[in-house]
């Protein structure tokens, strides 16, 4: 039987800031149609790891490899979604437009060609929003925003999706549709989610990476609040402490 190739695998990787260490000896594989949701406290380094993954740092030490390949050569198989989208609410561009944006780079030209169009439109189909192209972005809902650009991401055309706090500005319902959509999209692409939410990860999520300078992952299937006591100070049950999932598979104490 053939070994299943890692969409993402990082390996013995540290990183610093200033000579202040941020992570230190990070070890795991995620799996093509993985759904992975990272947590952490604020300063743990969860950003930092997603902007490593993404080849927008260099490690220290280690490494970081997309279906094999360095990062930074890999990018086009990414779709990301930052923390927060910073826009002017007066400025007129349309959800179209925006969802456009995932297509920068792909053309020589610097204009968008046919494909770019029709690939933003199947993008903006995959979320459900096709009917509102033509809509301004800033007349949308917290919810709708969120799912353009989740479209903005798809457009680029990766099959790995990461998303940063990305149910941080959108109602309960909003939410509901937002792991809908999720679980639509996981059916041909890999997922992972920095969120503080940690609720999230035992409805959704397959396994769970906490990060607060080292990283360790979790199956979600069953849970314990002593993760969460030791890395947050609260006392919420999430993960099983004596279930370890390495980079090989599952280790029990």
């Amino acid at each position: 039987m053939t070994e299943q190739k890692a969409a993402i695998q990082v390996r013995d990787l540290s990183f610093s800031y200033d000579e202040i260490p941020v992570l230190s000896d990070v070890h795991f594989d995620i799996y093509p149609l993985d759904t992975v949701c990272i947590v952490g406290p604020n300063g743990g380094g969860k950003t930092t790891l997603i902007k490593l993954i993404l080849g927008l740092l260099t490690p220290d030490q280690g490494s970081v490899r997309i279906y094999g390949g360095k990062p930074e050569d890999e990018r086009c198989r990414i779709g990301y979604v930052s923390q927060s989208a910073q826009y002017d609410a007066r400025f007129p561009i349309s959800v179209r437009e925006v969802v456009s944006m995932g297509r920068i780079g792909n053309s020589i030209s610097g204009h968008y060609s046919q494909v770019d169009k029709e690939k933003a439109l199947s993008a903006l189909e995959a979320v459900n929003l096709v009917d509102l192209a033509g809509r301004p972005f800033a007349s949308l809902s917290g919810g709708q925003r969120q799912r353009v650009l989740i479209a903005r991401a798809l457009a680029s055309g990766g099959d790995i999706l990461i998303l940063d706090e990305p149910t941080a500005n959108i109602d309960r319902e909003s939410e509901l549709h937002f792991f809908d959509l999720l679980r639509t999209l996981n059916q041909h692409m890999t997922i992972l989610m920095v969120t503080h939410e940690v609720g999230f990860a035992s409805t959704f999520f397959k396994r769970i990476i906490c990060v607060n300078n080292q990283v360790f992952i979790h199956p979600t299937s069953e849970l314990t609040g002593e993760l969460i006591r030791n890395m947050y100070g609260g006392d919420l049950r999430m993960i099983r402490h004596d279930h370890r999932c390495s980079a090989e598979g599952h280790e029990h104490d």
